[in-house]
């Protein structure tokens, strides 16, 4: 990063675009607070991310969500158990463990396939199920790392109308993709980044009820 200064705000669905290496993985890893920045500051929330220190981490981790282009689950364990892992750590109770899981499944279409172990399922499924682990907490934000990279354009666009979804309930997602030909016809902010950063790009003004009527 570089010389980078934005705002996304409360509740808004951003798409982050840039070639390789560009660093929009960073931007993401620093929001998550799995890298910190050498200087300069970010704010999440109205907290500066710089004062949270080591113990309090997983605190604010709880309202982040974190999706990435492999969702690395388990495969001796099942779908429900996959998801269900960041609640057992965080020790709810039994119930409330059921029904929040059952809830994200539902949400993505696959509570059918709870007892499945992952690779019973397609690559868009397990996809899904990353997904679904990663919302099963009701994080407040959303953060995805080329959550799309392995899917063909109809997947793709299966997984970004769930984001949208999310977004309809007030969840805020900051997107990193490659899907630059889908992502324009898309109502929402795209942030284009080069070499660490920020280029002018043209805001998408298509109205969301448009899109929803086209794709929904």
């Amino acid at each position: 990063m570089d010389d980078m200064s934005l705002q996304i705000m409360s509740g808004e669905m951003v798409f982050l675009q840039g070639h390789s290496g560009a660093g929009k993985s960073t931007l993401l890893k620093m929001l998550a607070l799995l890298e910190r920045p050498t200087k300069g500051q970010i704010i999440v929330g109205g907290k500066n991310l710089n004062q949270i220190n080591q113990h309090h981490i997983p605190y604010y981790r709880r309202q982040i969500g974190f999706i990435s282009q492999n969702p690395k689950l388990l495969n001796h364990y099942s779908v429900f158990e996959n998801v269900a892992m960041p609640l057992v750590i965080a020790g709810f109770e039994r119930q409330e463990l059921i029904k929040r899981v059952r809830a994200a499944l539902n949400r993505v279409g696959l509570l059918h396939k709870e007892l499945q172990k992952p690779l019973q399922l397609s690559e868009g499924e397990q996809q899904r199920v990353g997904i679904a682990r990663a919302i099963v907490h009701k994080p407040k934000i959303v953060l995805a790392d080329e959550p799309t990279g392995n899917l063909d354009p109809e997947l793709s666009l299966e997984i970004f109308k769930l984001f949208a979804q999310f977004n309809q309930v007030g969840v805020t997602l900051l997107i990193a993709s490659h899907d630059a030909g889908l992502i324009k016809h898309l109502p929402f902010r795209s942030i284009h980044i080069a070499q660490g950063k920020l280029l002018p790009s043209p805001t998408n003004i298509q109205p969301a009820t448009k899109w929803e009527a086209q794709h929904g």
